[in-house]
């Protein structure tokens, strides 16, 4: 069996380059036929994707990287009925391994690729904004969340922090200070092209394919990747104080009782807020918009679990 690995050495401030270093002659000492690609700049791995899956035929597509790598694969990607994805997490986040309950060591990420105890079949969303499009696999959002991804895309202190294994703290730092600088929204959501629900004071919407991002905030707790449905949060009219005080326990998914944080599942959402705010797929963040809307594509992924 050929594998193919889209590796981004700079992951996580470099560590992709180091992860791919204990990889590499792994793959040597076993024997496995495997192709390989780095990646050079943002946007690199949805083109190399594109040109490796462009022949139509089976591919076993190995993205070494964090999730922003996995996202660029994803939207690159030109027939997912003939693809099987494999995961060697490098990123800060990671929060697609953590959902998929992938390993972070990255021999026994490799040891679940070469013999995996499933084949598991997910959902891909499609979020579409101003008459464009992009896929994402973990989650979509906008707002408060989205405005962090912003942030923490361009922040120093995130190379710094990731070069002492810290990565995580980068986006604490970056939410407080935003917690008590964003002004909220209203806004409308629509779920299944049903009637209305109206939110006011909205801090965000996000969109989630599995339960867990932003480095482990289990937002969903309930969200499965393969159960043709999306799980939608909303968070407003809460004190920021408040807020503050729920983010510890939305780590353990503790927080979805508390009035003003609404969940709901379906399988198309639409987002109208007063207001252009920031978005993201899978933390990657995009331009400012007022409107978005989610659903999930009829193909599905196969991935090496």
């Amino acid at each position: 069996m050929n594998y193919t690995f889209i590796i981004n050495p700079n992951s996580r401030s470099g560590k992709g380059g180091m992860v791919w270093e204990q990889i590499h002659p792994e793959l040597l000492k076993r024997k496995v036929e495997y192709d390989y690609y780095h990646t050079n700049h943002v946007g690199h791995a949805t083109k190399l994707a594109e040109e490796i899956t462009a022949d139509g035929k089976e591919h076993n597509l190995i993205v070494l990287g964090g999730d922003g790598t996995l996202n660029e694969v994803i939207n690159g990607i030109q027939d997912f009925n003939k693809v099987t994805l494999g995961y060697i997490p490098s990123g800060s986040g990671n929060d697609f391994a953590r959902s998929m309950k992938i390993s972070k060591e990255p021999l026994e990420a490799l040891n679940t690729i070469l013999s995996p105890a499933e084949i598991k079949k997910i959902d891909i969303g499609l979020l579409s904004k101003a008459g464009k499009c992009r896929r994402f696999v973990i989650s979509a959002g906008i707002g408060f969340d989205a405005a962090i991804c912003h942030e923490v895309a361009i922040s120093k202190s995130k190379y710094i922090l990731n070069r002492l294994k810290l990565g995580k703290l980068s986006y604490v730092f970056v939410a407080l200070n935003r917690l008590f600088h964003d002004k909220t929204a209203n806004a409308e959501v629509f779920l299944d092209h049903q009637s209305v629900q109206n939110f006011k004071n909205v801090y965000f919407v996000a969109i989630m394919n599995q339960p867990f991002e932003g480095g482990g905030l289990k937002f969903c707790p309930k969200a499965k990747a393969d159960d043709h449905k999306l799980d939608v949060i909303v968070v407003s009219r809460l004190p920021r104080l408040l807020i503050l005080m729920l983010l510890p326990t939305a780590f353990k998914g503790w927080h979805t009782f508390v009035p003003g944080i609404t969940v709901m599942q379906g399988e198309s959402v639409s987002v109208i807020m007063d207001q252009p705010l920031a978005i993201h797929t899978d933390g990657e963040p995009s331009y400012l918009r007022k409107t978005i809307s989610a659903q999930l594509l009829k193909e599905q992924l196969r991935v090496f679990t």
